[in-house]
């Protein structure tokens, strides 16, 4: 990426600007599309397993699973895609398969086509994502992109804890085929509000050429970063528990806990509770610093997942405990991401966009590899899973002691960069 493709960042402001409001919300729902497309599908895995005769229960984790793999590795091709072709072009390609995907799952004649369509659907969502933080930095700077991204957040967070309600109300009036048409449509309205609302935020004399070269070289840049390696590294640890827990969720509140329909409400609370510590580190980071935040609230996912584990493996664990010690891991998962994502982009400068790539990249693909390794272990009781947490929370605190010489919740002074 040249060195002016985010410095310059407002110099060129595009002709005509959304409202904020109605910018923020654009942003979110370009967000929600990949949120939605796996949460409102998590009511509907029994009834795909059935259709399809799905012999082995775990392998019905593989449509959460195989979304975000794609999703994870798509986001590296977008960034120097939108640098060069411009944002709404390059959004129009990445919606316009969205739809296509979301319909060919509904056609899939056997499980292995639904997985790769379904792989696929992730590839086309990751442009939505990569652009909409794309499209904020071109149109704001500094403390005002933190500002938008914050209100951004608030509204997407709202997807992962109203999705699955949508899927089971779904599920009531129609098959799990309804949930993709839902998805297509979904896709079609935000590309005619793209058409007919979103200027192109990237004017033609600020676009970067395409160049193989320079692209691996700027990835390379960011892998010898020491902040930047060490914190993708360690979220993409982190959030392998995260996706290990919402592969498995279904069969943790079906199977071991017999929720029925409250499945959804019971799913929601996690989502809230990181919503809540993502307000929380909004208004604490700028007196407390990132490093304090989220090392002090990873030692504590840490310390809460080894109790867990610990706790599952002497017998069944009681609901009320169980749901207790999830919302506080849920809790503390909050803290890491925009703070690891802060702190990793902080030393890159130039290499912003393939920064965000990269971390996009290691917080989709790696933890869907991860979860996904961890999920399959599910054996009809909690044990496997939180085991699983205290095992990449301890991984990723290893990772973040490395990087930091030692030195946890020490703010930094960028002179070594």
């Amino acid at each position: 990426m040249a060195p002016d493709s985010t410095s310059q960042s407002v110099s060129t402001p595009p002709t005509r600007r959304l409202p904020l409001w109605e910018f923020v919300g654009l942003t979110a729902m370009l967000m929600a599309l990949n949120a939605l497309a796996i949460d409102i599908m998590l009511p509907a895995l029994p009834q795909m397993g059935a259709d399809f005769a799905v012999r082995e229960e775990n392998d019905r984790q593989l449509i959460i699973v195989a979304y975000m793999l794609g999703f994870g590795v798509s986001q590296l091709f977008y960034g120097p895609l939108t640098d060069r072709f411009g944002r709404r072009s390059v959004l129009f390609v990445s919606l316009f398969f969205y739809v296509v995907a979301a319909i060919m799952c509904v056609y899939a004649p056997t499980f292995d086509l639904l997985i790769a369509a379904r792989a696929f659907m992730g590839a086309s969502a990751g442009g939505s994502r990569v652009i909409a933080v794309s499209a904020a930095r071109d149109l704001y700077a500094g403390r005002q992109m933190a500002k938008v991204m914050s209100l951004v957040m608030i509204v997407f967070m709202s997807a992962p804890i109203v999705a699955p309600f949508f899927g089971q109300l779904m599920l009531k009036v129609m098959t799990w085929h309804g949930i993709f048409w839902a998805l297509a449509v979904f896709g079609v309205v935000m590309f005619l509000w793209v058409l007919l609302r979103l200027p192109e935020t990237l004017p033609k004399e600020r676009r970067v050429p395409l160049n193989l070269p320079t692209m691996f070289r700027n990835y390379v840049k960011v892998i010898k970063t020491r902040e930047a390696l060490g914190y993708t590294i360690a979220s993409g640890f982190l959030f392998g528990g995260l996706m290990s827990y919402i592969s498995a969720s279904e069969q943790l509140y079906h199977e071991v806990y017999d929720t029925g329909d409250w499945f959804a409400l019971w799913f929601a609370g996690a989502a809230i509770a990181m919503s809540v510590s993502n307000l929380i580190n909004s208004r604490l980071v700028e007196r407390l610093g990132m490093r304090l935040i989220s090392h002090a609230a990873l030692i504590a996912f840490v310390i809460i997942s080894v109790v867990h584990a610990v706790i599952a493996s002497q017998g069944p664990v009681p609901f009320p405990l169980f749901y207790t010690l999830v919302i506080l891991a849920f809790f503390c998962i909050g803290f890491q991401g925009p703070n690891y994502n802060a702190i990793a982009m902080e030393p890159l400068g130039a290499l912003a966009g393939s920064g965000a790539a990269l971390i996009g990249f290691a917080s989709s693909f790696v933890s869907a590899s991860i979860g996904g390794l961890v999920a399959r272990q599910f054996d009809g009781t909690v044990t496997p899973i939180f085991i699983g947490h205290a095992v990449v929370g301890s991984l990723a605190l290893v990772t973040i002691f490395i990087t930091e010489r030692g030195k946890l919740m020490k703010p930094h002074h960028h002179a070594d960069h």
